[in-house]
C-alpha cells in the first residue's frame, strides 16, 4: 500500500466495461491523483482525469484544501434570455447572480494551492429593456477580491470575431450599439505570485518582426526613445515568439468537429454554450505544468478536460447534467469507435453507469487527438 499526496492509498477498483463486462486492476499513481481525490465513482474516466455528475458545491467540498492548481470554467451567464440548458439552476437573474457565484468562489479559494489560479470566463449582458450594459461581470470581480480574498492577477478579454450580432434589438434592428463580441475573463489568484510562465504561450511573430530579427540594423538603432523606453540591440533577438496580449482573438466557430458529429449520430443534445479549445489551452499552458490538477466546475461539454488530457494535466470535470456529461465523452473517443459502440457508451453514461474511456483512446492516439483539438475538438 502506498499513499498519494491526498492521503489515499492504492487499492483495487472495479468498474463496468462496455455494456456487460467488468475488469479489476490496481490503480496507478495518476489514478491516485484524480480518481481518489473525490471518494465517489466518476461518471467516466480517462488516462488523466475523471468527470463527475453532481452539484459542484458538494463536489468541491470533497476536494482536499490546497490541492488544485487551476480552476478554469465558464459559468452560466446572467442572461435576460435563457439558453436551452437542460438544467437551468445556474441561470440566475443579474440581481442574485453575484452572490450565487460567490458561493463557488469561496470554496475554490479554499481548494486552490497557494500558487494556484482561478480563471473565469463571464459574458456580458444588457439591462432588461434598455440599451445599457449590466455591471455584473465587474461586480463579480469586486466581490471576489474585496470579500473572498482573491487577487486580480490580470484581466483578459476574449474577442470572438465569429459571434453573431447581438442583442438583436439594439444592434440589428435599431442599430444603436455595436456587436457584442468580447467576454471578460478574470484571472484570479490566492497570492500576488501565482505560478505562471508566459513563454509557454508565445504568439507567432509577424512577418515584419521576422524581417527585423533577420536584419535588425535595417529597422532600428539602439537608443532611448522619447517615451522613456530604452531600446537595446537585444530587441532583435529571436525568443521563439512574441509575448501574448491580454486580448485573446479566438473564433468560436466549431461546426464539423468530432463532438458535434457524434452528438448528431447518436441523437444527443449538444451543449449550447461551448467555448473553443484554444481558450482553455492558453490558460492551461500559461498557469500549469504536466501532472498539475485542473478543475472545471461547470464542465458542460468538457472542453477543459479534453484540453487538459492532451496537455497531460490531471483534471476533474463537474456538471449537474448527466446528458451533457455523457455527450462530452465523445471528445475522448478514437475515430475508429463505431456509432453502435458510441451509442452504448452514451446510453450507459446517461443511466449513470460508469465507463472507463481508456479502452477507446490510447497513448498512440495523441497525434490524432492534437489535430482534432487544433480544429476545435
Amino acid at each position: 500500500m502506498r499513499s498519494s499526496p491526498f492521503g489515499h492509498f492504492a487499492r483495487r477498483f472495479v468498474e463496468p466495461y462496455g455494456a456487460r463486462e467488468t475488469f479489476c486492476r490496481p490503480l496507478r499513481e495518476n489514478d491516485l491523483h484524480t480518481i481518489s481525490v473525490i471518494d465517489l465513482p466518476p461518471l467516466y474516466r480517462t488516462e488523466f482525469g475523471a468527470a463527475h455528475c453532481g452539484d459542484s458545491l458538494q463536489l468541491l467540498a470533497r476536494l482536499p484544501n490546497e490541492s488544485v492548481n487551476l480552476v478554469l470554467t465558464s459559468p452560466p451567464f446572467a442572461l435576460q434570455r435563457e439558453k436551452e440548458y437542460l438544467d437551468r439552476s445556474g441561470n440566475k437573474s443579474q440581481e442574485d447572480y453575484v452572490e450565487w457565484l460567490a458561493k463557488f468562489g469561496a470554496l475554490v479559494f479554499q481548494k486552490l494551492k497557494p500558487d494556484g489560479s482561478f480563471v473565469i470566463d463571464i459574458g456580458g449582458a444588457y439591462v432588461k429593456g434598455a440599451p445599457e450594459r449590466a455591471l455584473y461581470p465587474f461586480r463579480v470581480l469586486l466581490k471576489f477580491c474585496d470579500d473572498l480574498g482573491f487577487k486580480l492577477a490580470q484581466d483578459f478579454y476574449w474577442n470572438n470575431p465569429s459571434k453573431l450580432p447581438s442583442p438583436i434589438e439594439w444592434v440589428n434592428k435599431r442599430k444603436l450599439r455595436a456587436k457584442d463580441s468580447v467576454n471578460t475573463v478574470w484571472w484570479f489568484s490566492k497570492t500576488q505570485w501565482p505560478k505562471a510562465d508566459a513563454s509557454k504561450v508565445l504568439a507567432p511573430y509577424s512577418d515584419r518582426m521576422k524581417k527585423l530579427i533577420h536584419d535588425p540594423g535595417a529597422f532600428y538603432k539602439p537608443a532611448k526613445r522619447p517615451s522613456g523606453h530604452d531600446i537595446t540591440d537585444r530587441f532583435g533577438k529571436d525568443n521563439g515568439g512574441a509575448l501574448p496580449s491580454n486580448l485573446l482573438q479566438i473564433p468560436n466557430c466549431e461546426s464539423n468537429g468530432k463532438y458535434l458529429a457524434a452528438c448528431k449520430l447518436v441523437g444527443a443534445r449538444q451543449h449550447p454554450a461551448r467555448f473553443p479549445a484554444k481558450l482553455p489551452e492558453f490558460f492551461i499552458r500559461l498557469l500549469t505544468e504536466p501532472e498539475d490538477l485542473v478543475v472545471d466546475i461547470f464542465a458542460g461539454s468538457n472542453t477543459t478536460g479534453a484540453v487538459a488530457e492532451i496537455e497531460q494535466r490531471r483534471w476533474l470535470a463537474f456538471d449537474l447534467s448527466v446528458e451533457y456529461l455523457a455527450a462530452s465523452s465523445f471528445r475522448f473517443l478514437h475515430d475508429d469507435v463505431s456509432m453502435k459502440k458510441m451509442k452504448i457508451i452514451y446510453e450507459n453514461l446517461t443511466q449513470h453507469k460508469p465507463m472507463d474511456l481508456r479502452h477507446y483512446f490510447h497513448s498512440n492516439d495523441q497525434l490524432e487527438f492534437k489535430q482534432r483539438l487544433a480544429s476545435g475538438v
